[in-house]
């Protein structure tokens, strides 16, 4: 049982057991009883939890070709290549020769016979990593720290990833403070432990970074990219997924120099005799030191990145799910409660605001992304950074979040789009592109007198597309593909938002305008140290992932319903109407813990949703200009 001696040290052991048995067996199949191996061991009692993470520990505290994690989001795929899956090498004294396994290696050991007939070539696929684009804080800090063995002394001292500023130079991170998002306290990734203060980097590694761009989607964001090596099935990753990773760490300093010798040679060489431009040299071949390889033997596709809740389907973590659905109404009534305090004492609104944050894309029709429910919280007071607070409220409640300010500055001059970058042969990255379920925050109040320009209105085009069919449209130059994507967009807004939404809310406070300063003073970000903010954010994240139906009697009763509503006035209610009032029920449904609808959950969403029109009308009256 290697676990129990280190199995994160010790994987060399395990795979070289297994070739070579295979090998002096003449048998086949030894990838797969190593991968079996390690799926196996991490199956074990704190496996996992052992097994230390690139997200945590600074990677020269990491010991080279040993076993890490990795929760990451994949950015980009790159083309396929090829290695020497088992190769000969040649004793140069006694002329003995050996078969060695080139798999999960990057580096070939030495005195390799080129002629032999017994290599074997192989093929395997790269995926470019990073961090989960928006992780918010409690997220990324609560997945479980793990401090490597002390036996492992780093040979020298690196910089950190914190105090890695300067080394990506994309765009969007050469901005003024608050140019885009909202700066706090609590804005921050990683442990404040894990900071550290470290010597200088080397002078070639500081000239690396100087043009290395880590292409990050979004601005300020921080940590390790990665490139992850992956032998199998390559074809059921897509773009875009959340992966918690287990690969055998990779960081040898010959990678570097290749590549410098590499881009050197290349530059000597007529354009036309090289398959790679300088450019996409440095994008595929980076720093191992600032770019670390993970060469893939165990991976999990992750349905939320909430560190409350069960990786694994919510049917197949029965007590969990038993639990928490008991206290799904009392908890519930809470978080109302607190977000009516957030919202001025507006209850309406409290009660929208659930709603919008467990709302999902749960399935397509057509074109038609069904479940989504983008809210446009307008009447949002303009004093005391009111919609900043609102958005760090926010933060502390889901797993991934990013703020907009939709300044006419961003707007003209942030990439929301990806787009490829054909000389360089990567995608490179946009603010749009981020995982599932990540919360944008769109700030409306933040619109000032200007003109957009092209590029202003392609990124708005894009946000309404965002908003209406839940897709992100990449620029691939010559043509443009389509991604969908299940994003929760929130539009906080004066009057009547800009962008397409499928409910408004006009917010109406219950606090003298003269006291809402103070008011807004006294409003605290809730403490993550706080039980009851676990227990929101458990509650948020199992709402939206439950499974929902209605029943062939409810849906009857629903279309009687329908019909005599529109007996006295046909034009009170349309087709649209009911299908937000269905959203509504369905939401409100899961929002008590009840996975079908049931007569109370109906009549409770159509007497809110009257209630909310209600609103909206007198608003239109009151501000007759407004659409």
């Amino acid at each position: 049982n290697f676990i129990s001696f280190d199995l994160t040290n010790n994987r060399c052991v395990v795979i070289k057991s297994c070739f070579y048995m295979s090998h002096n067996n003449s048998t086949s199949g030894w990838e797969e009883k190593v991968v079996k191996f390690f799926k196996e061991q991490l199956k074990e009692k704190d496996a996992r939890t052992a097994v230390p993470s690139l997200n945590d520990v600074p990677l020269h505290y990491l010991k080279p070709n040993s076993l890490v994690k990795f929760r990451c989001f994949i950015q980009d795929m790159f083309d396929p290549e090829f290695y020497m899956g088992a190769y000969e090498t040649v004793d140069p004294s006694s002329k003995a020769k050996m078969m060695q396994c080139g798999k999960y290696k990057d580096v070939a050991e030495c005195s390799v016979d080129f002629h032999s007939s017994n290599t074997v070539n192989a093929e395997r696929q790269t995926f470019y990593c990073v961090p989960v684009p928006g992780e918010s804080p409690y997220a990324s800090e609560s997945q479980g720290r793990v401090v490597p063995s002390t036996s492992y002394a780093p040979s020298r001292q690196k910089r950190s990833y914190e105090d890695d500023d300067d080394m990506d130079t994309h765009p969007q991170k050469q901005r003024e403070p608050n140019s885009v998002g909202p700066q706090s306290p609590d804005n921050h990734h990683g442990n404040a432990d894990c900071k550290r203060q470290e010597t200088e980097a080397p002078s070639s590694q500081a000239a690396s970074a100087s043009h290395l761009d880590l292409n990050f989607p979004l601005p300020g964001e921080k940590g390790p990219s990665c490139l992850v090596k992956v032998y199998e099935d390559w074809d059921s990753f897509k773009l875009n997924d959340m992966l918690e990773v287990y690969g055998i760490l990779s960081v040898s300093p010959v990678l570097s120099v290749l590549a410098d010798e590499k881009e050197t040679s290349s530059s000597l060489l007529d354009p036309t005799d090289s398959m790679e431009t300088a450019a996409e040299q440095r994008v595929h071949c980076p720093p191992a030191s600032l770019v670390p390889r993970l060469h893939l033997v165990h991976s999990q596709r992750l349905l939320h990145n909430n560190p409350l809740m069960p990786l694994t389907v919510m049917e197949q973590n029965t007590a969990f799910l038993s639990s928490t659905l008991s206290e799904m109404a009392a908890v519930r009534a809470e978080l109302l409660t607190y977000f009516t305090h957030v919202l001025l004492g507006d209850t309406l609104a409290a009660e929208y605001l659930i709603l919008h944050l467990i709302s999902n894309v749960y399935n397509r029709r057509d074109v038609l992304p069904l479940g989504k429910f983008t809210l446009n919280l307008s009447g949002c007071p303009t004093v005391g950074s009111y919609t900043e607070r609102l958005y760090h409220i926010i933060q502390q409640l889901v797993p991934s979040s990013f703020y907009l300010g939709m300044t006419l500055q961003n707007l003209n001059q942030m990439r929301l789009v990806p787009k490829k970058d054909y000389v360089a042969n990567r995608l490179v990255s946009g603010a749009l592109q981020v995982p599932k379920n990540t919360s944008l925050f769109l700030d409306e109040t933040r619109l000032e007198q200007g003109q957009l320009d092209t590029a202003g209105v392609h990124n708005v085009t894009a946000l309404g597309n965002l908003i209406s069919w839940q897709k992100v449209d990449y620029d691939f130059n010559f043509h443009q593909m389509e991604f969908p994507c299940n994003v929760n967009v929130l539009v906080t807004s004066e009057g009547r938002s800009l962008l397409p939404s499928d409910c408004q809310i006009h917010l109406q406070p219950q606090i003298p305008p003269s006291q809402i300063e103070e008011y807004l003073s006294s409003l605290h970000v809730p403490s993550d140290s706080s039980s009851q903010v676990n227990k929101f954010r458990i509650f948020l994240g199992v709402a939206r992932l439950l499974d929902y139906s209605i029943s062939d009697e409810v849906t009857k009763s629903v279309e009687d319903d329908f019909v005599d509503m529109r007996k006295d006035d046909p034009q009170s209610v349309s087709a649209e109407d009911l299908h937000r009032m269905l959203v509504v029920a369905r939401l409100l449904s899961l929002s008590l813990g009840q996975t079908t609808l049931c007569r109370d959950s109906w009549m409770r969403a159509k007497h809110i949703e009257m209630q909310r029109k209600t609103r909206v009308e007198q608003q239109k009256c009151v501000n007759g200009n407004e659409p």
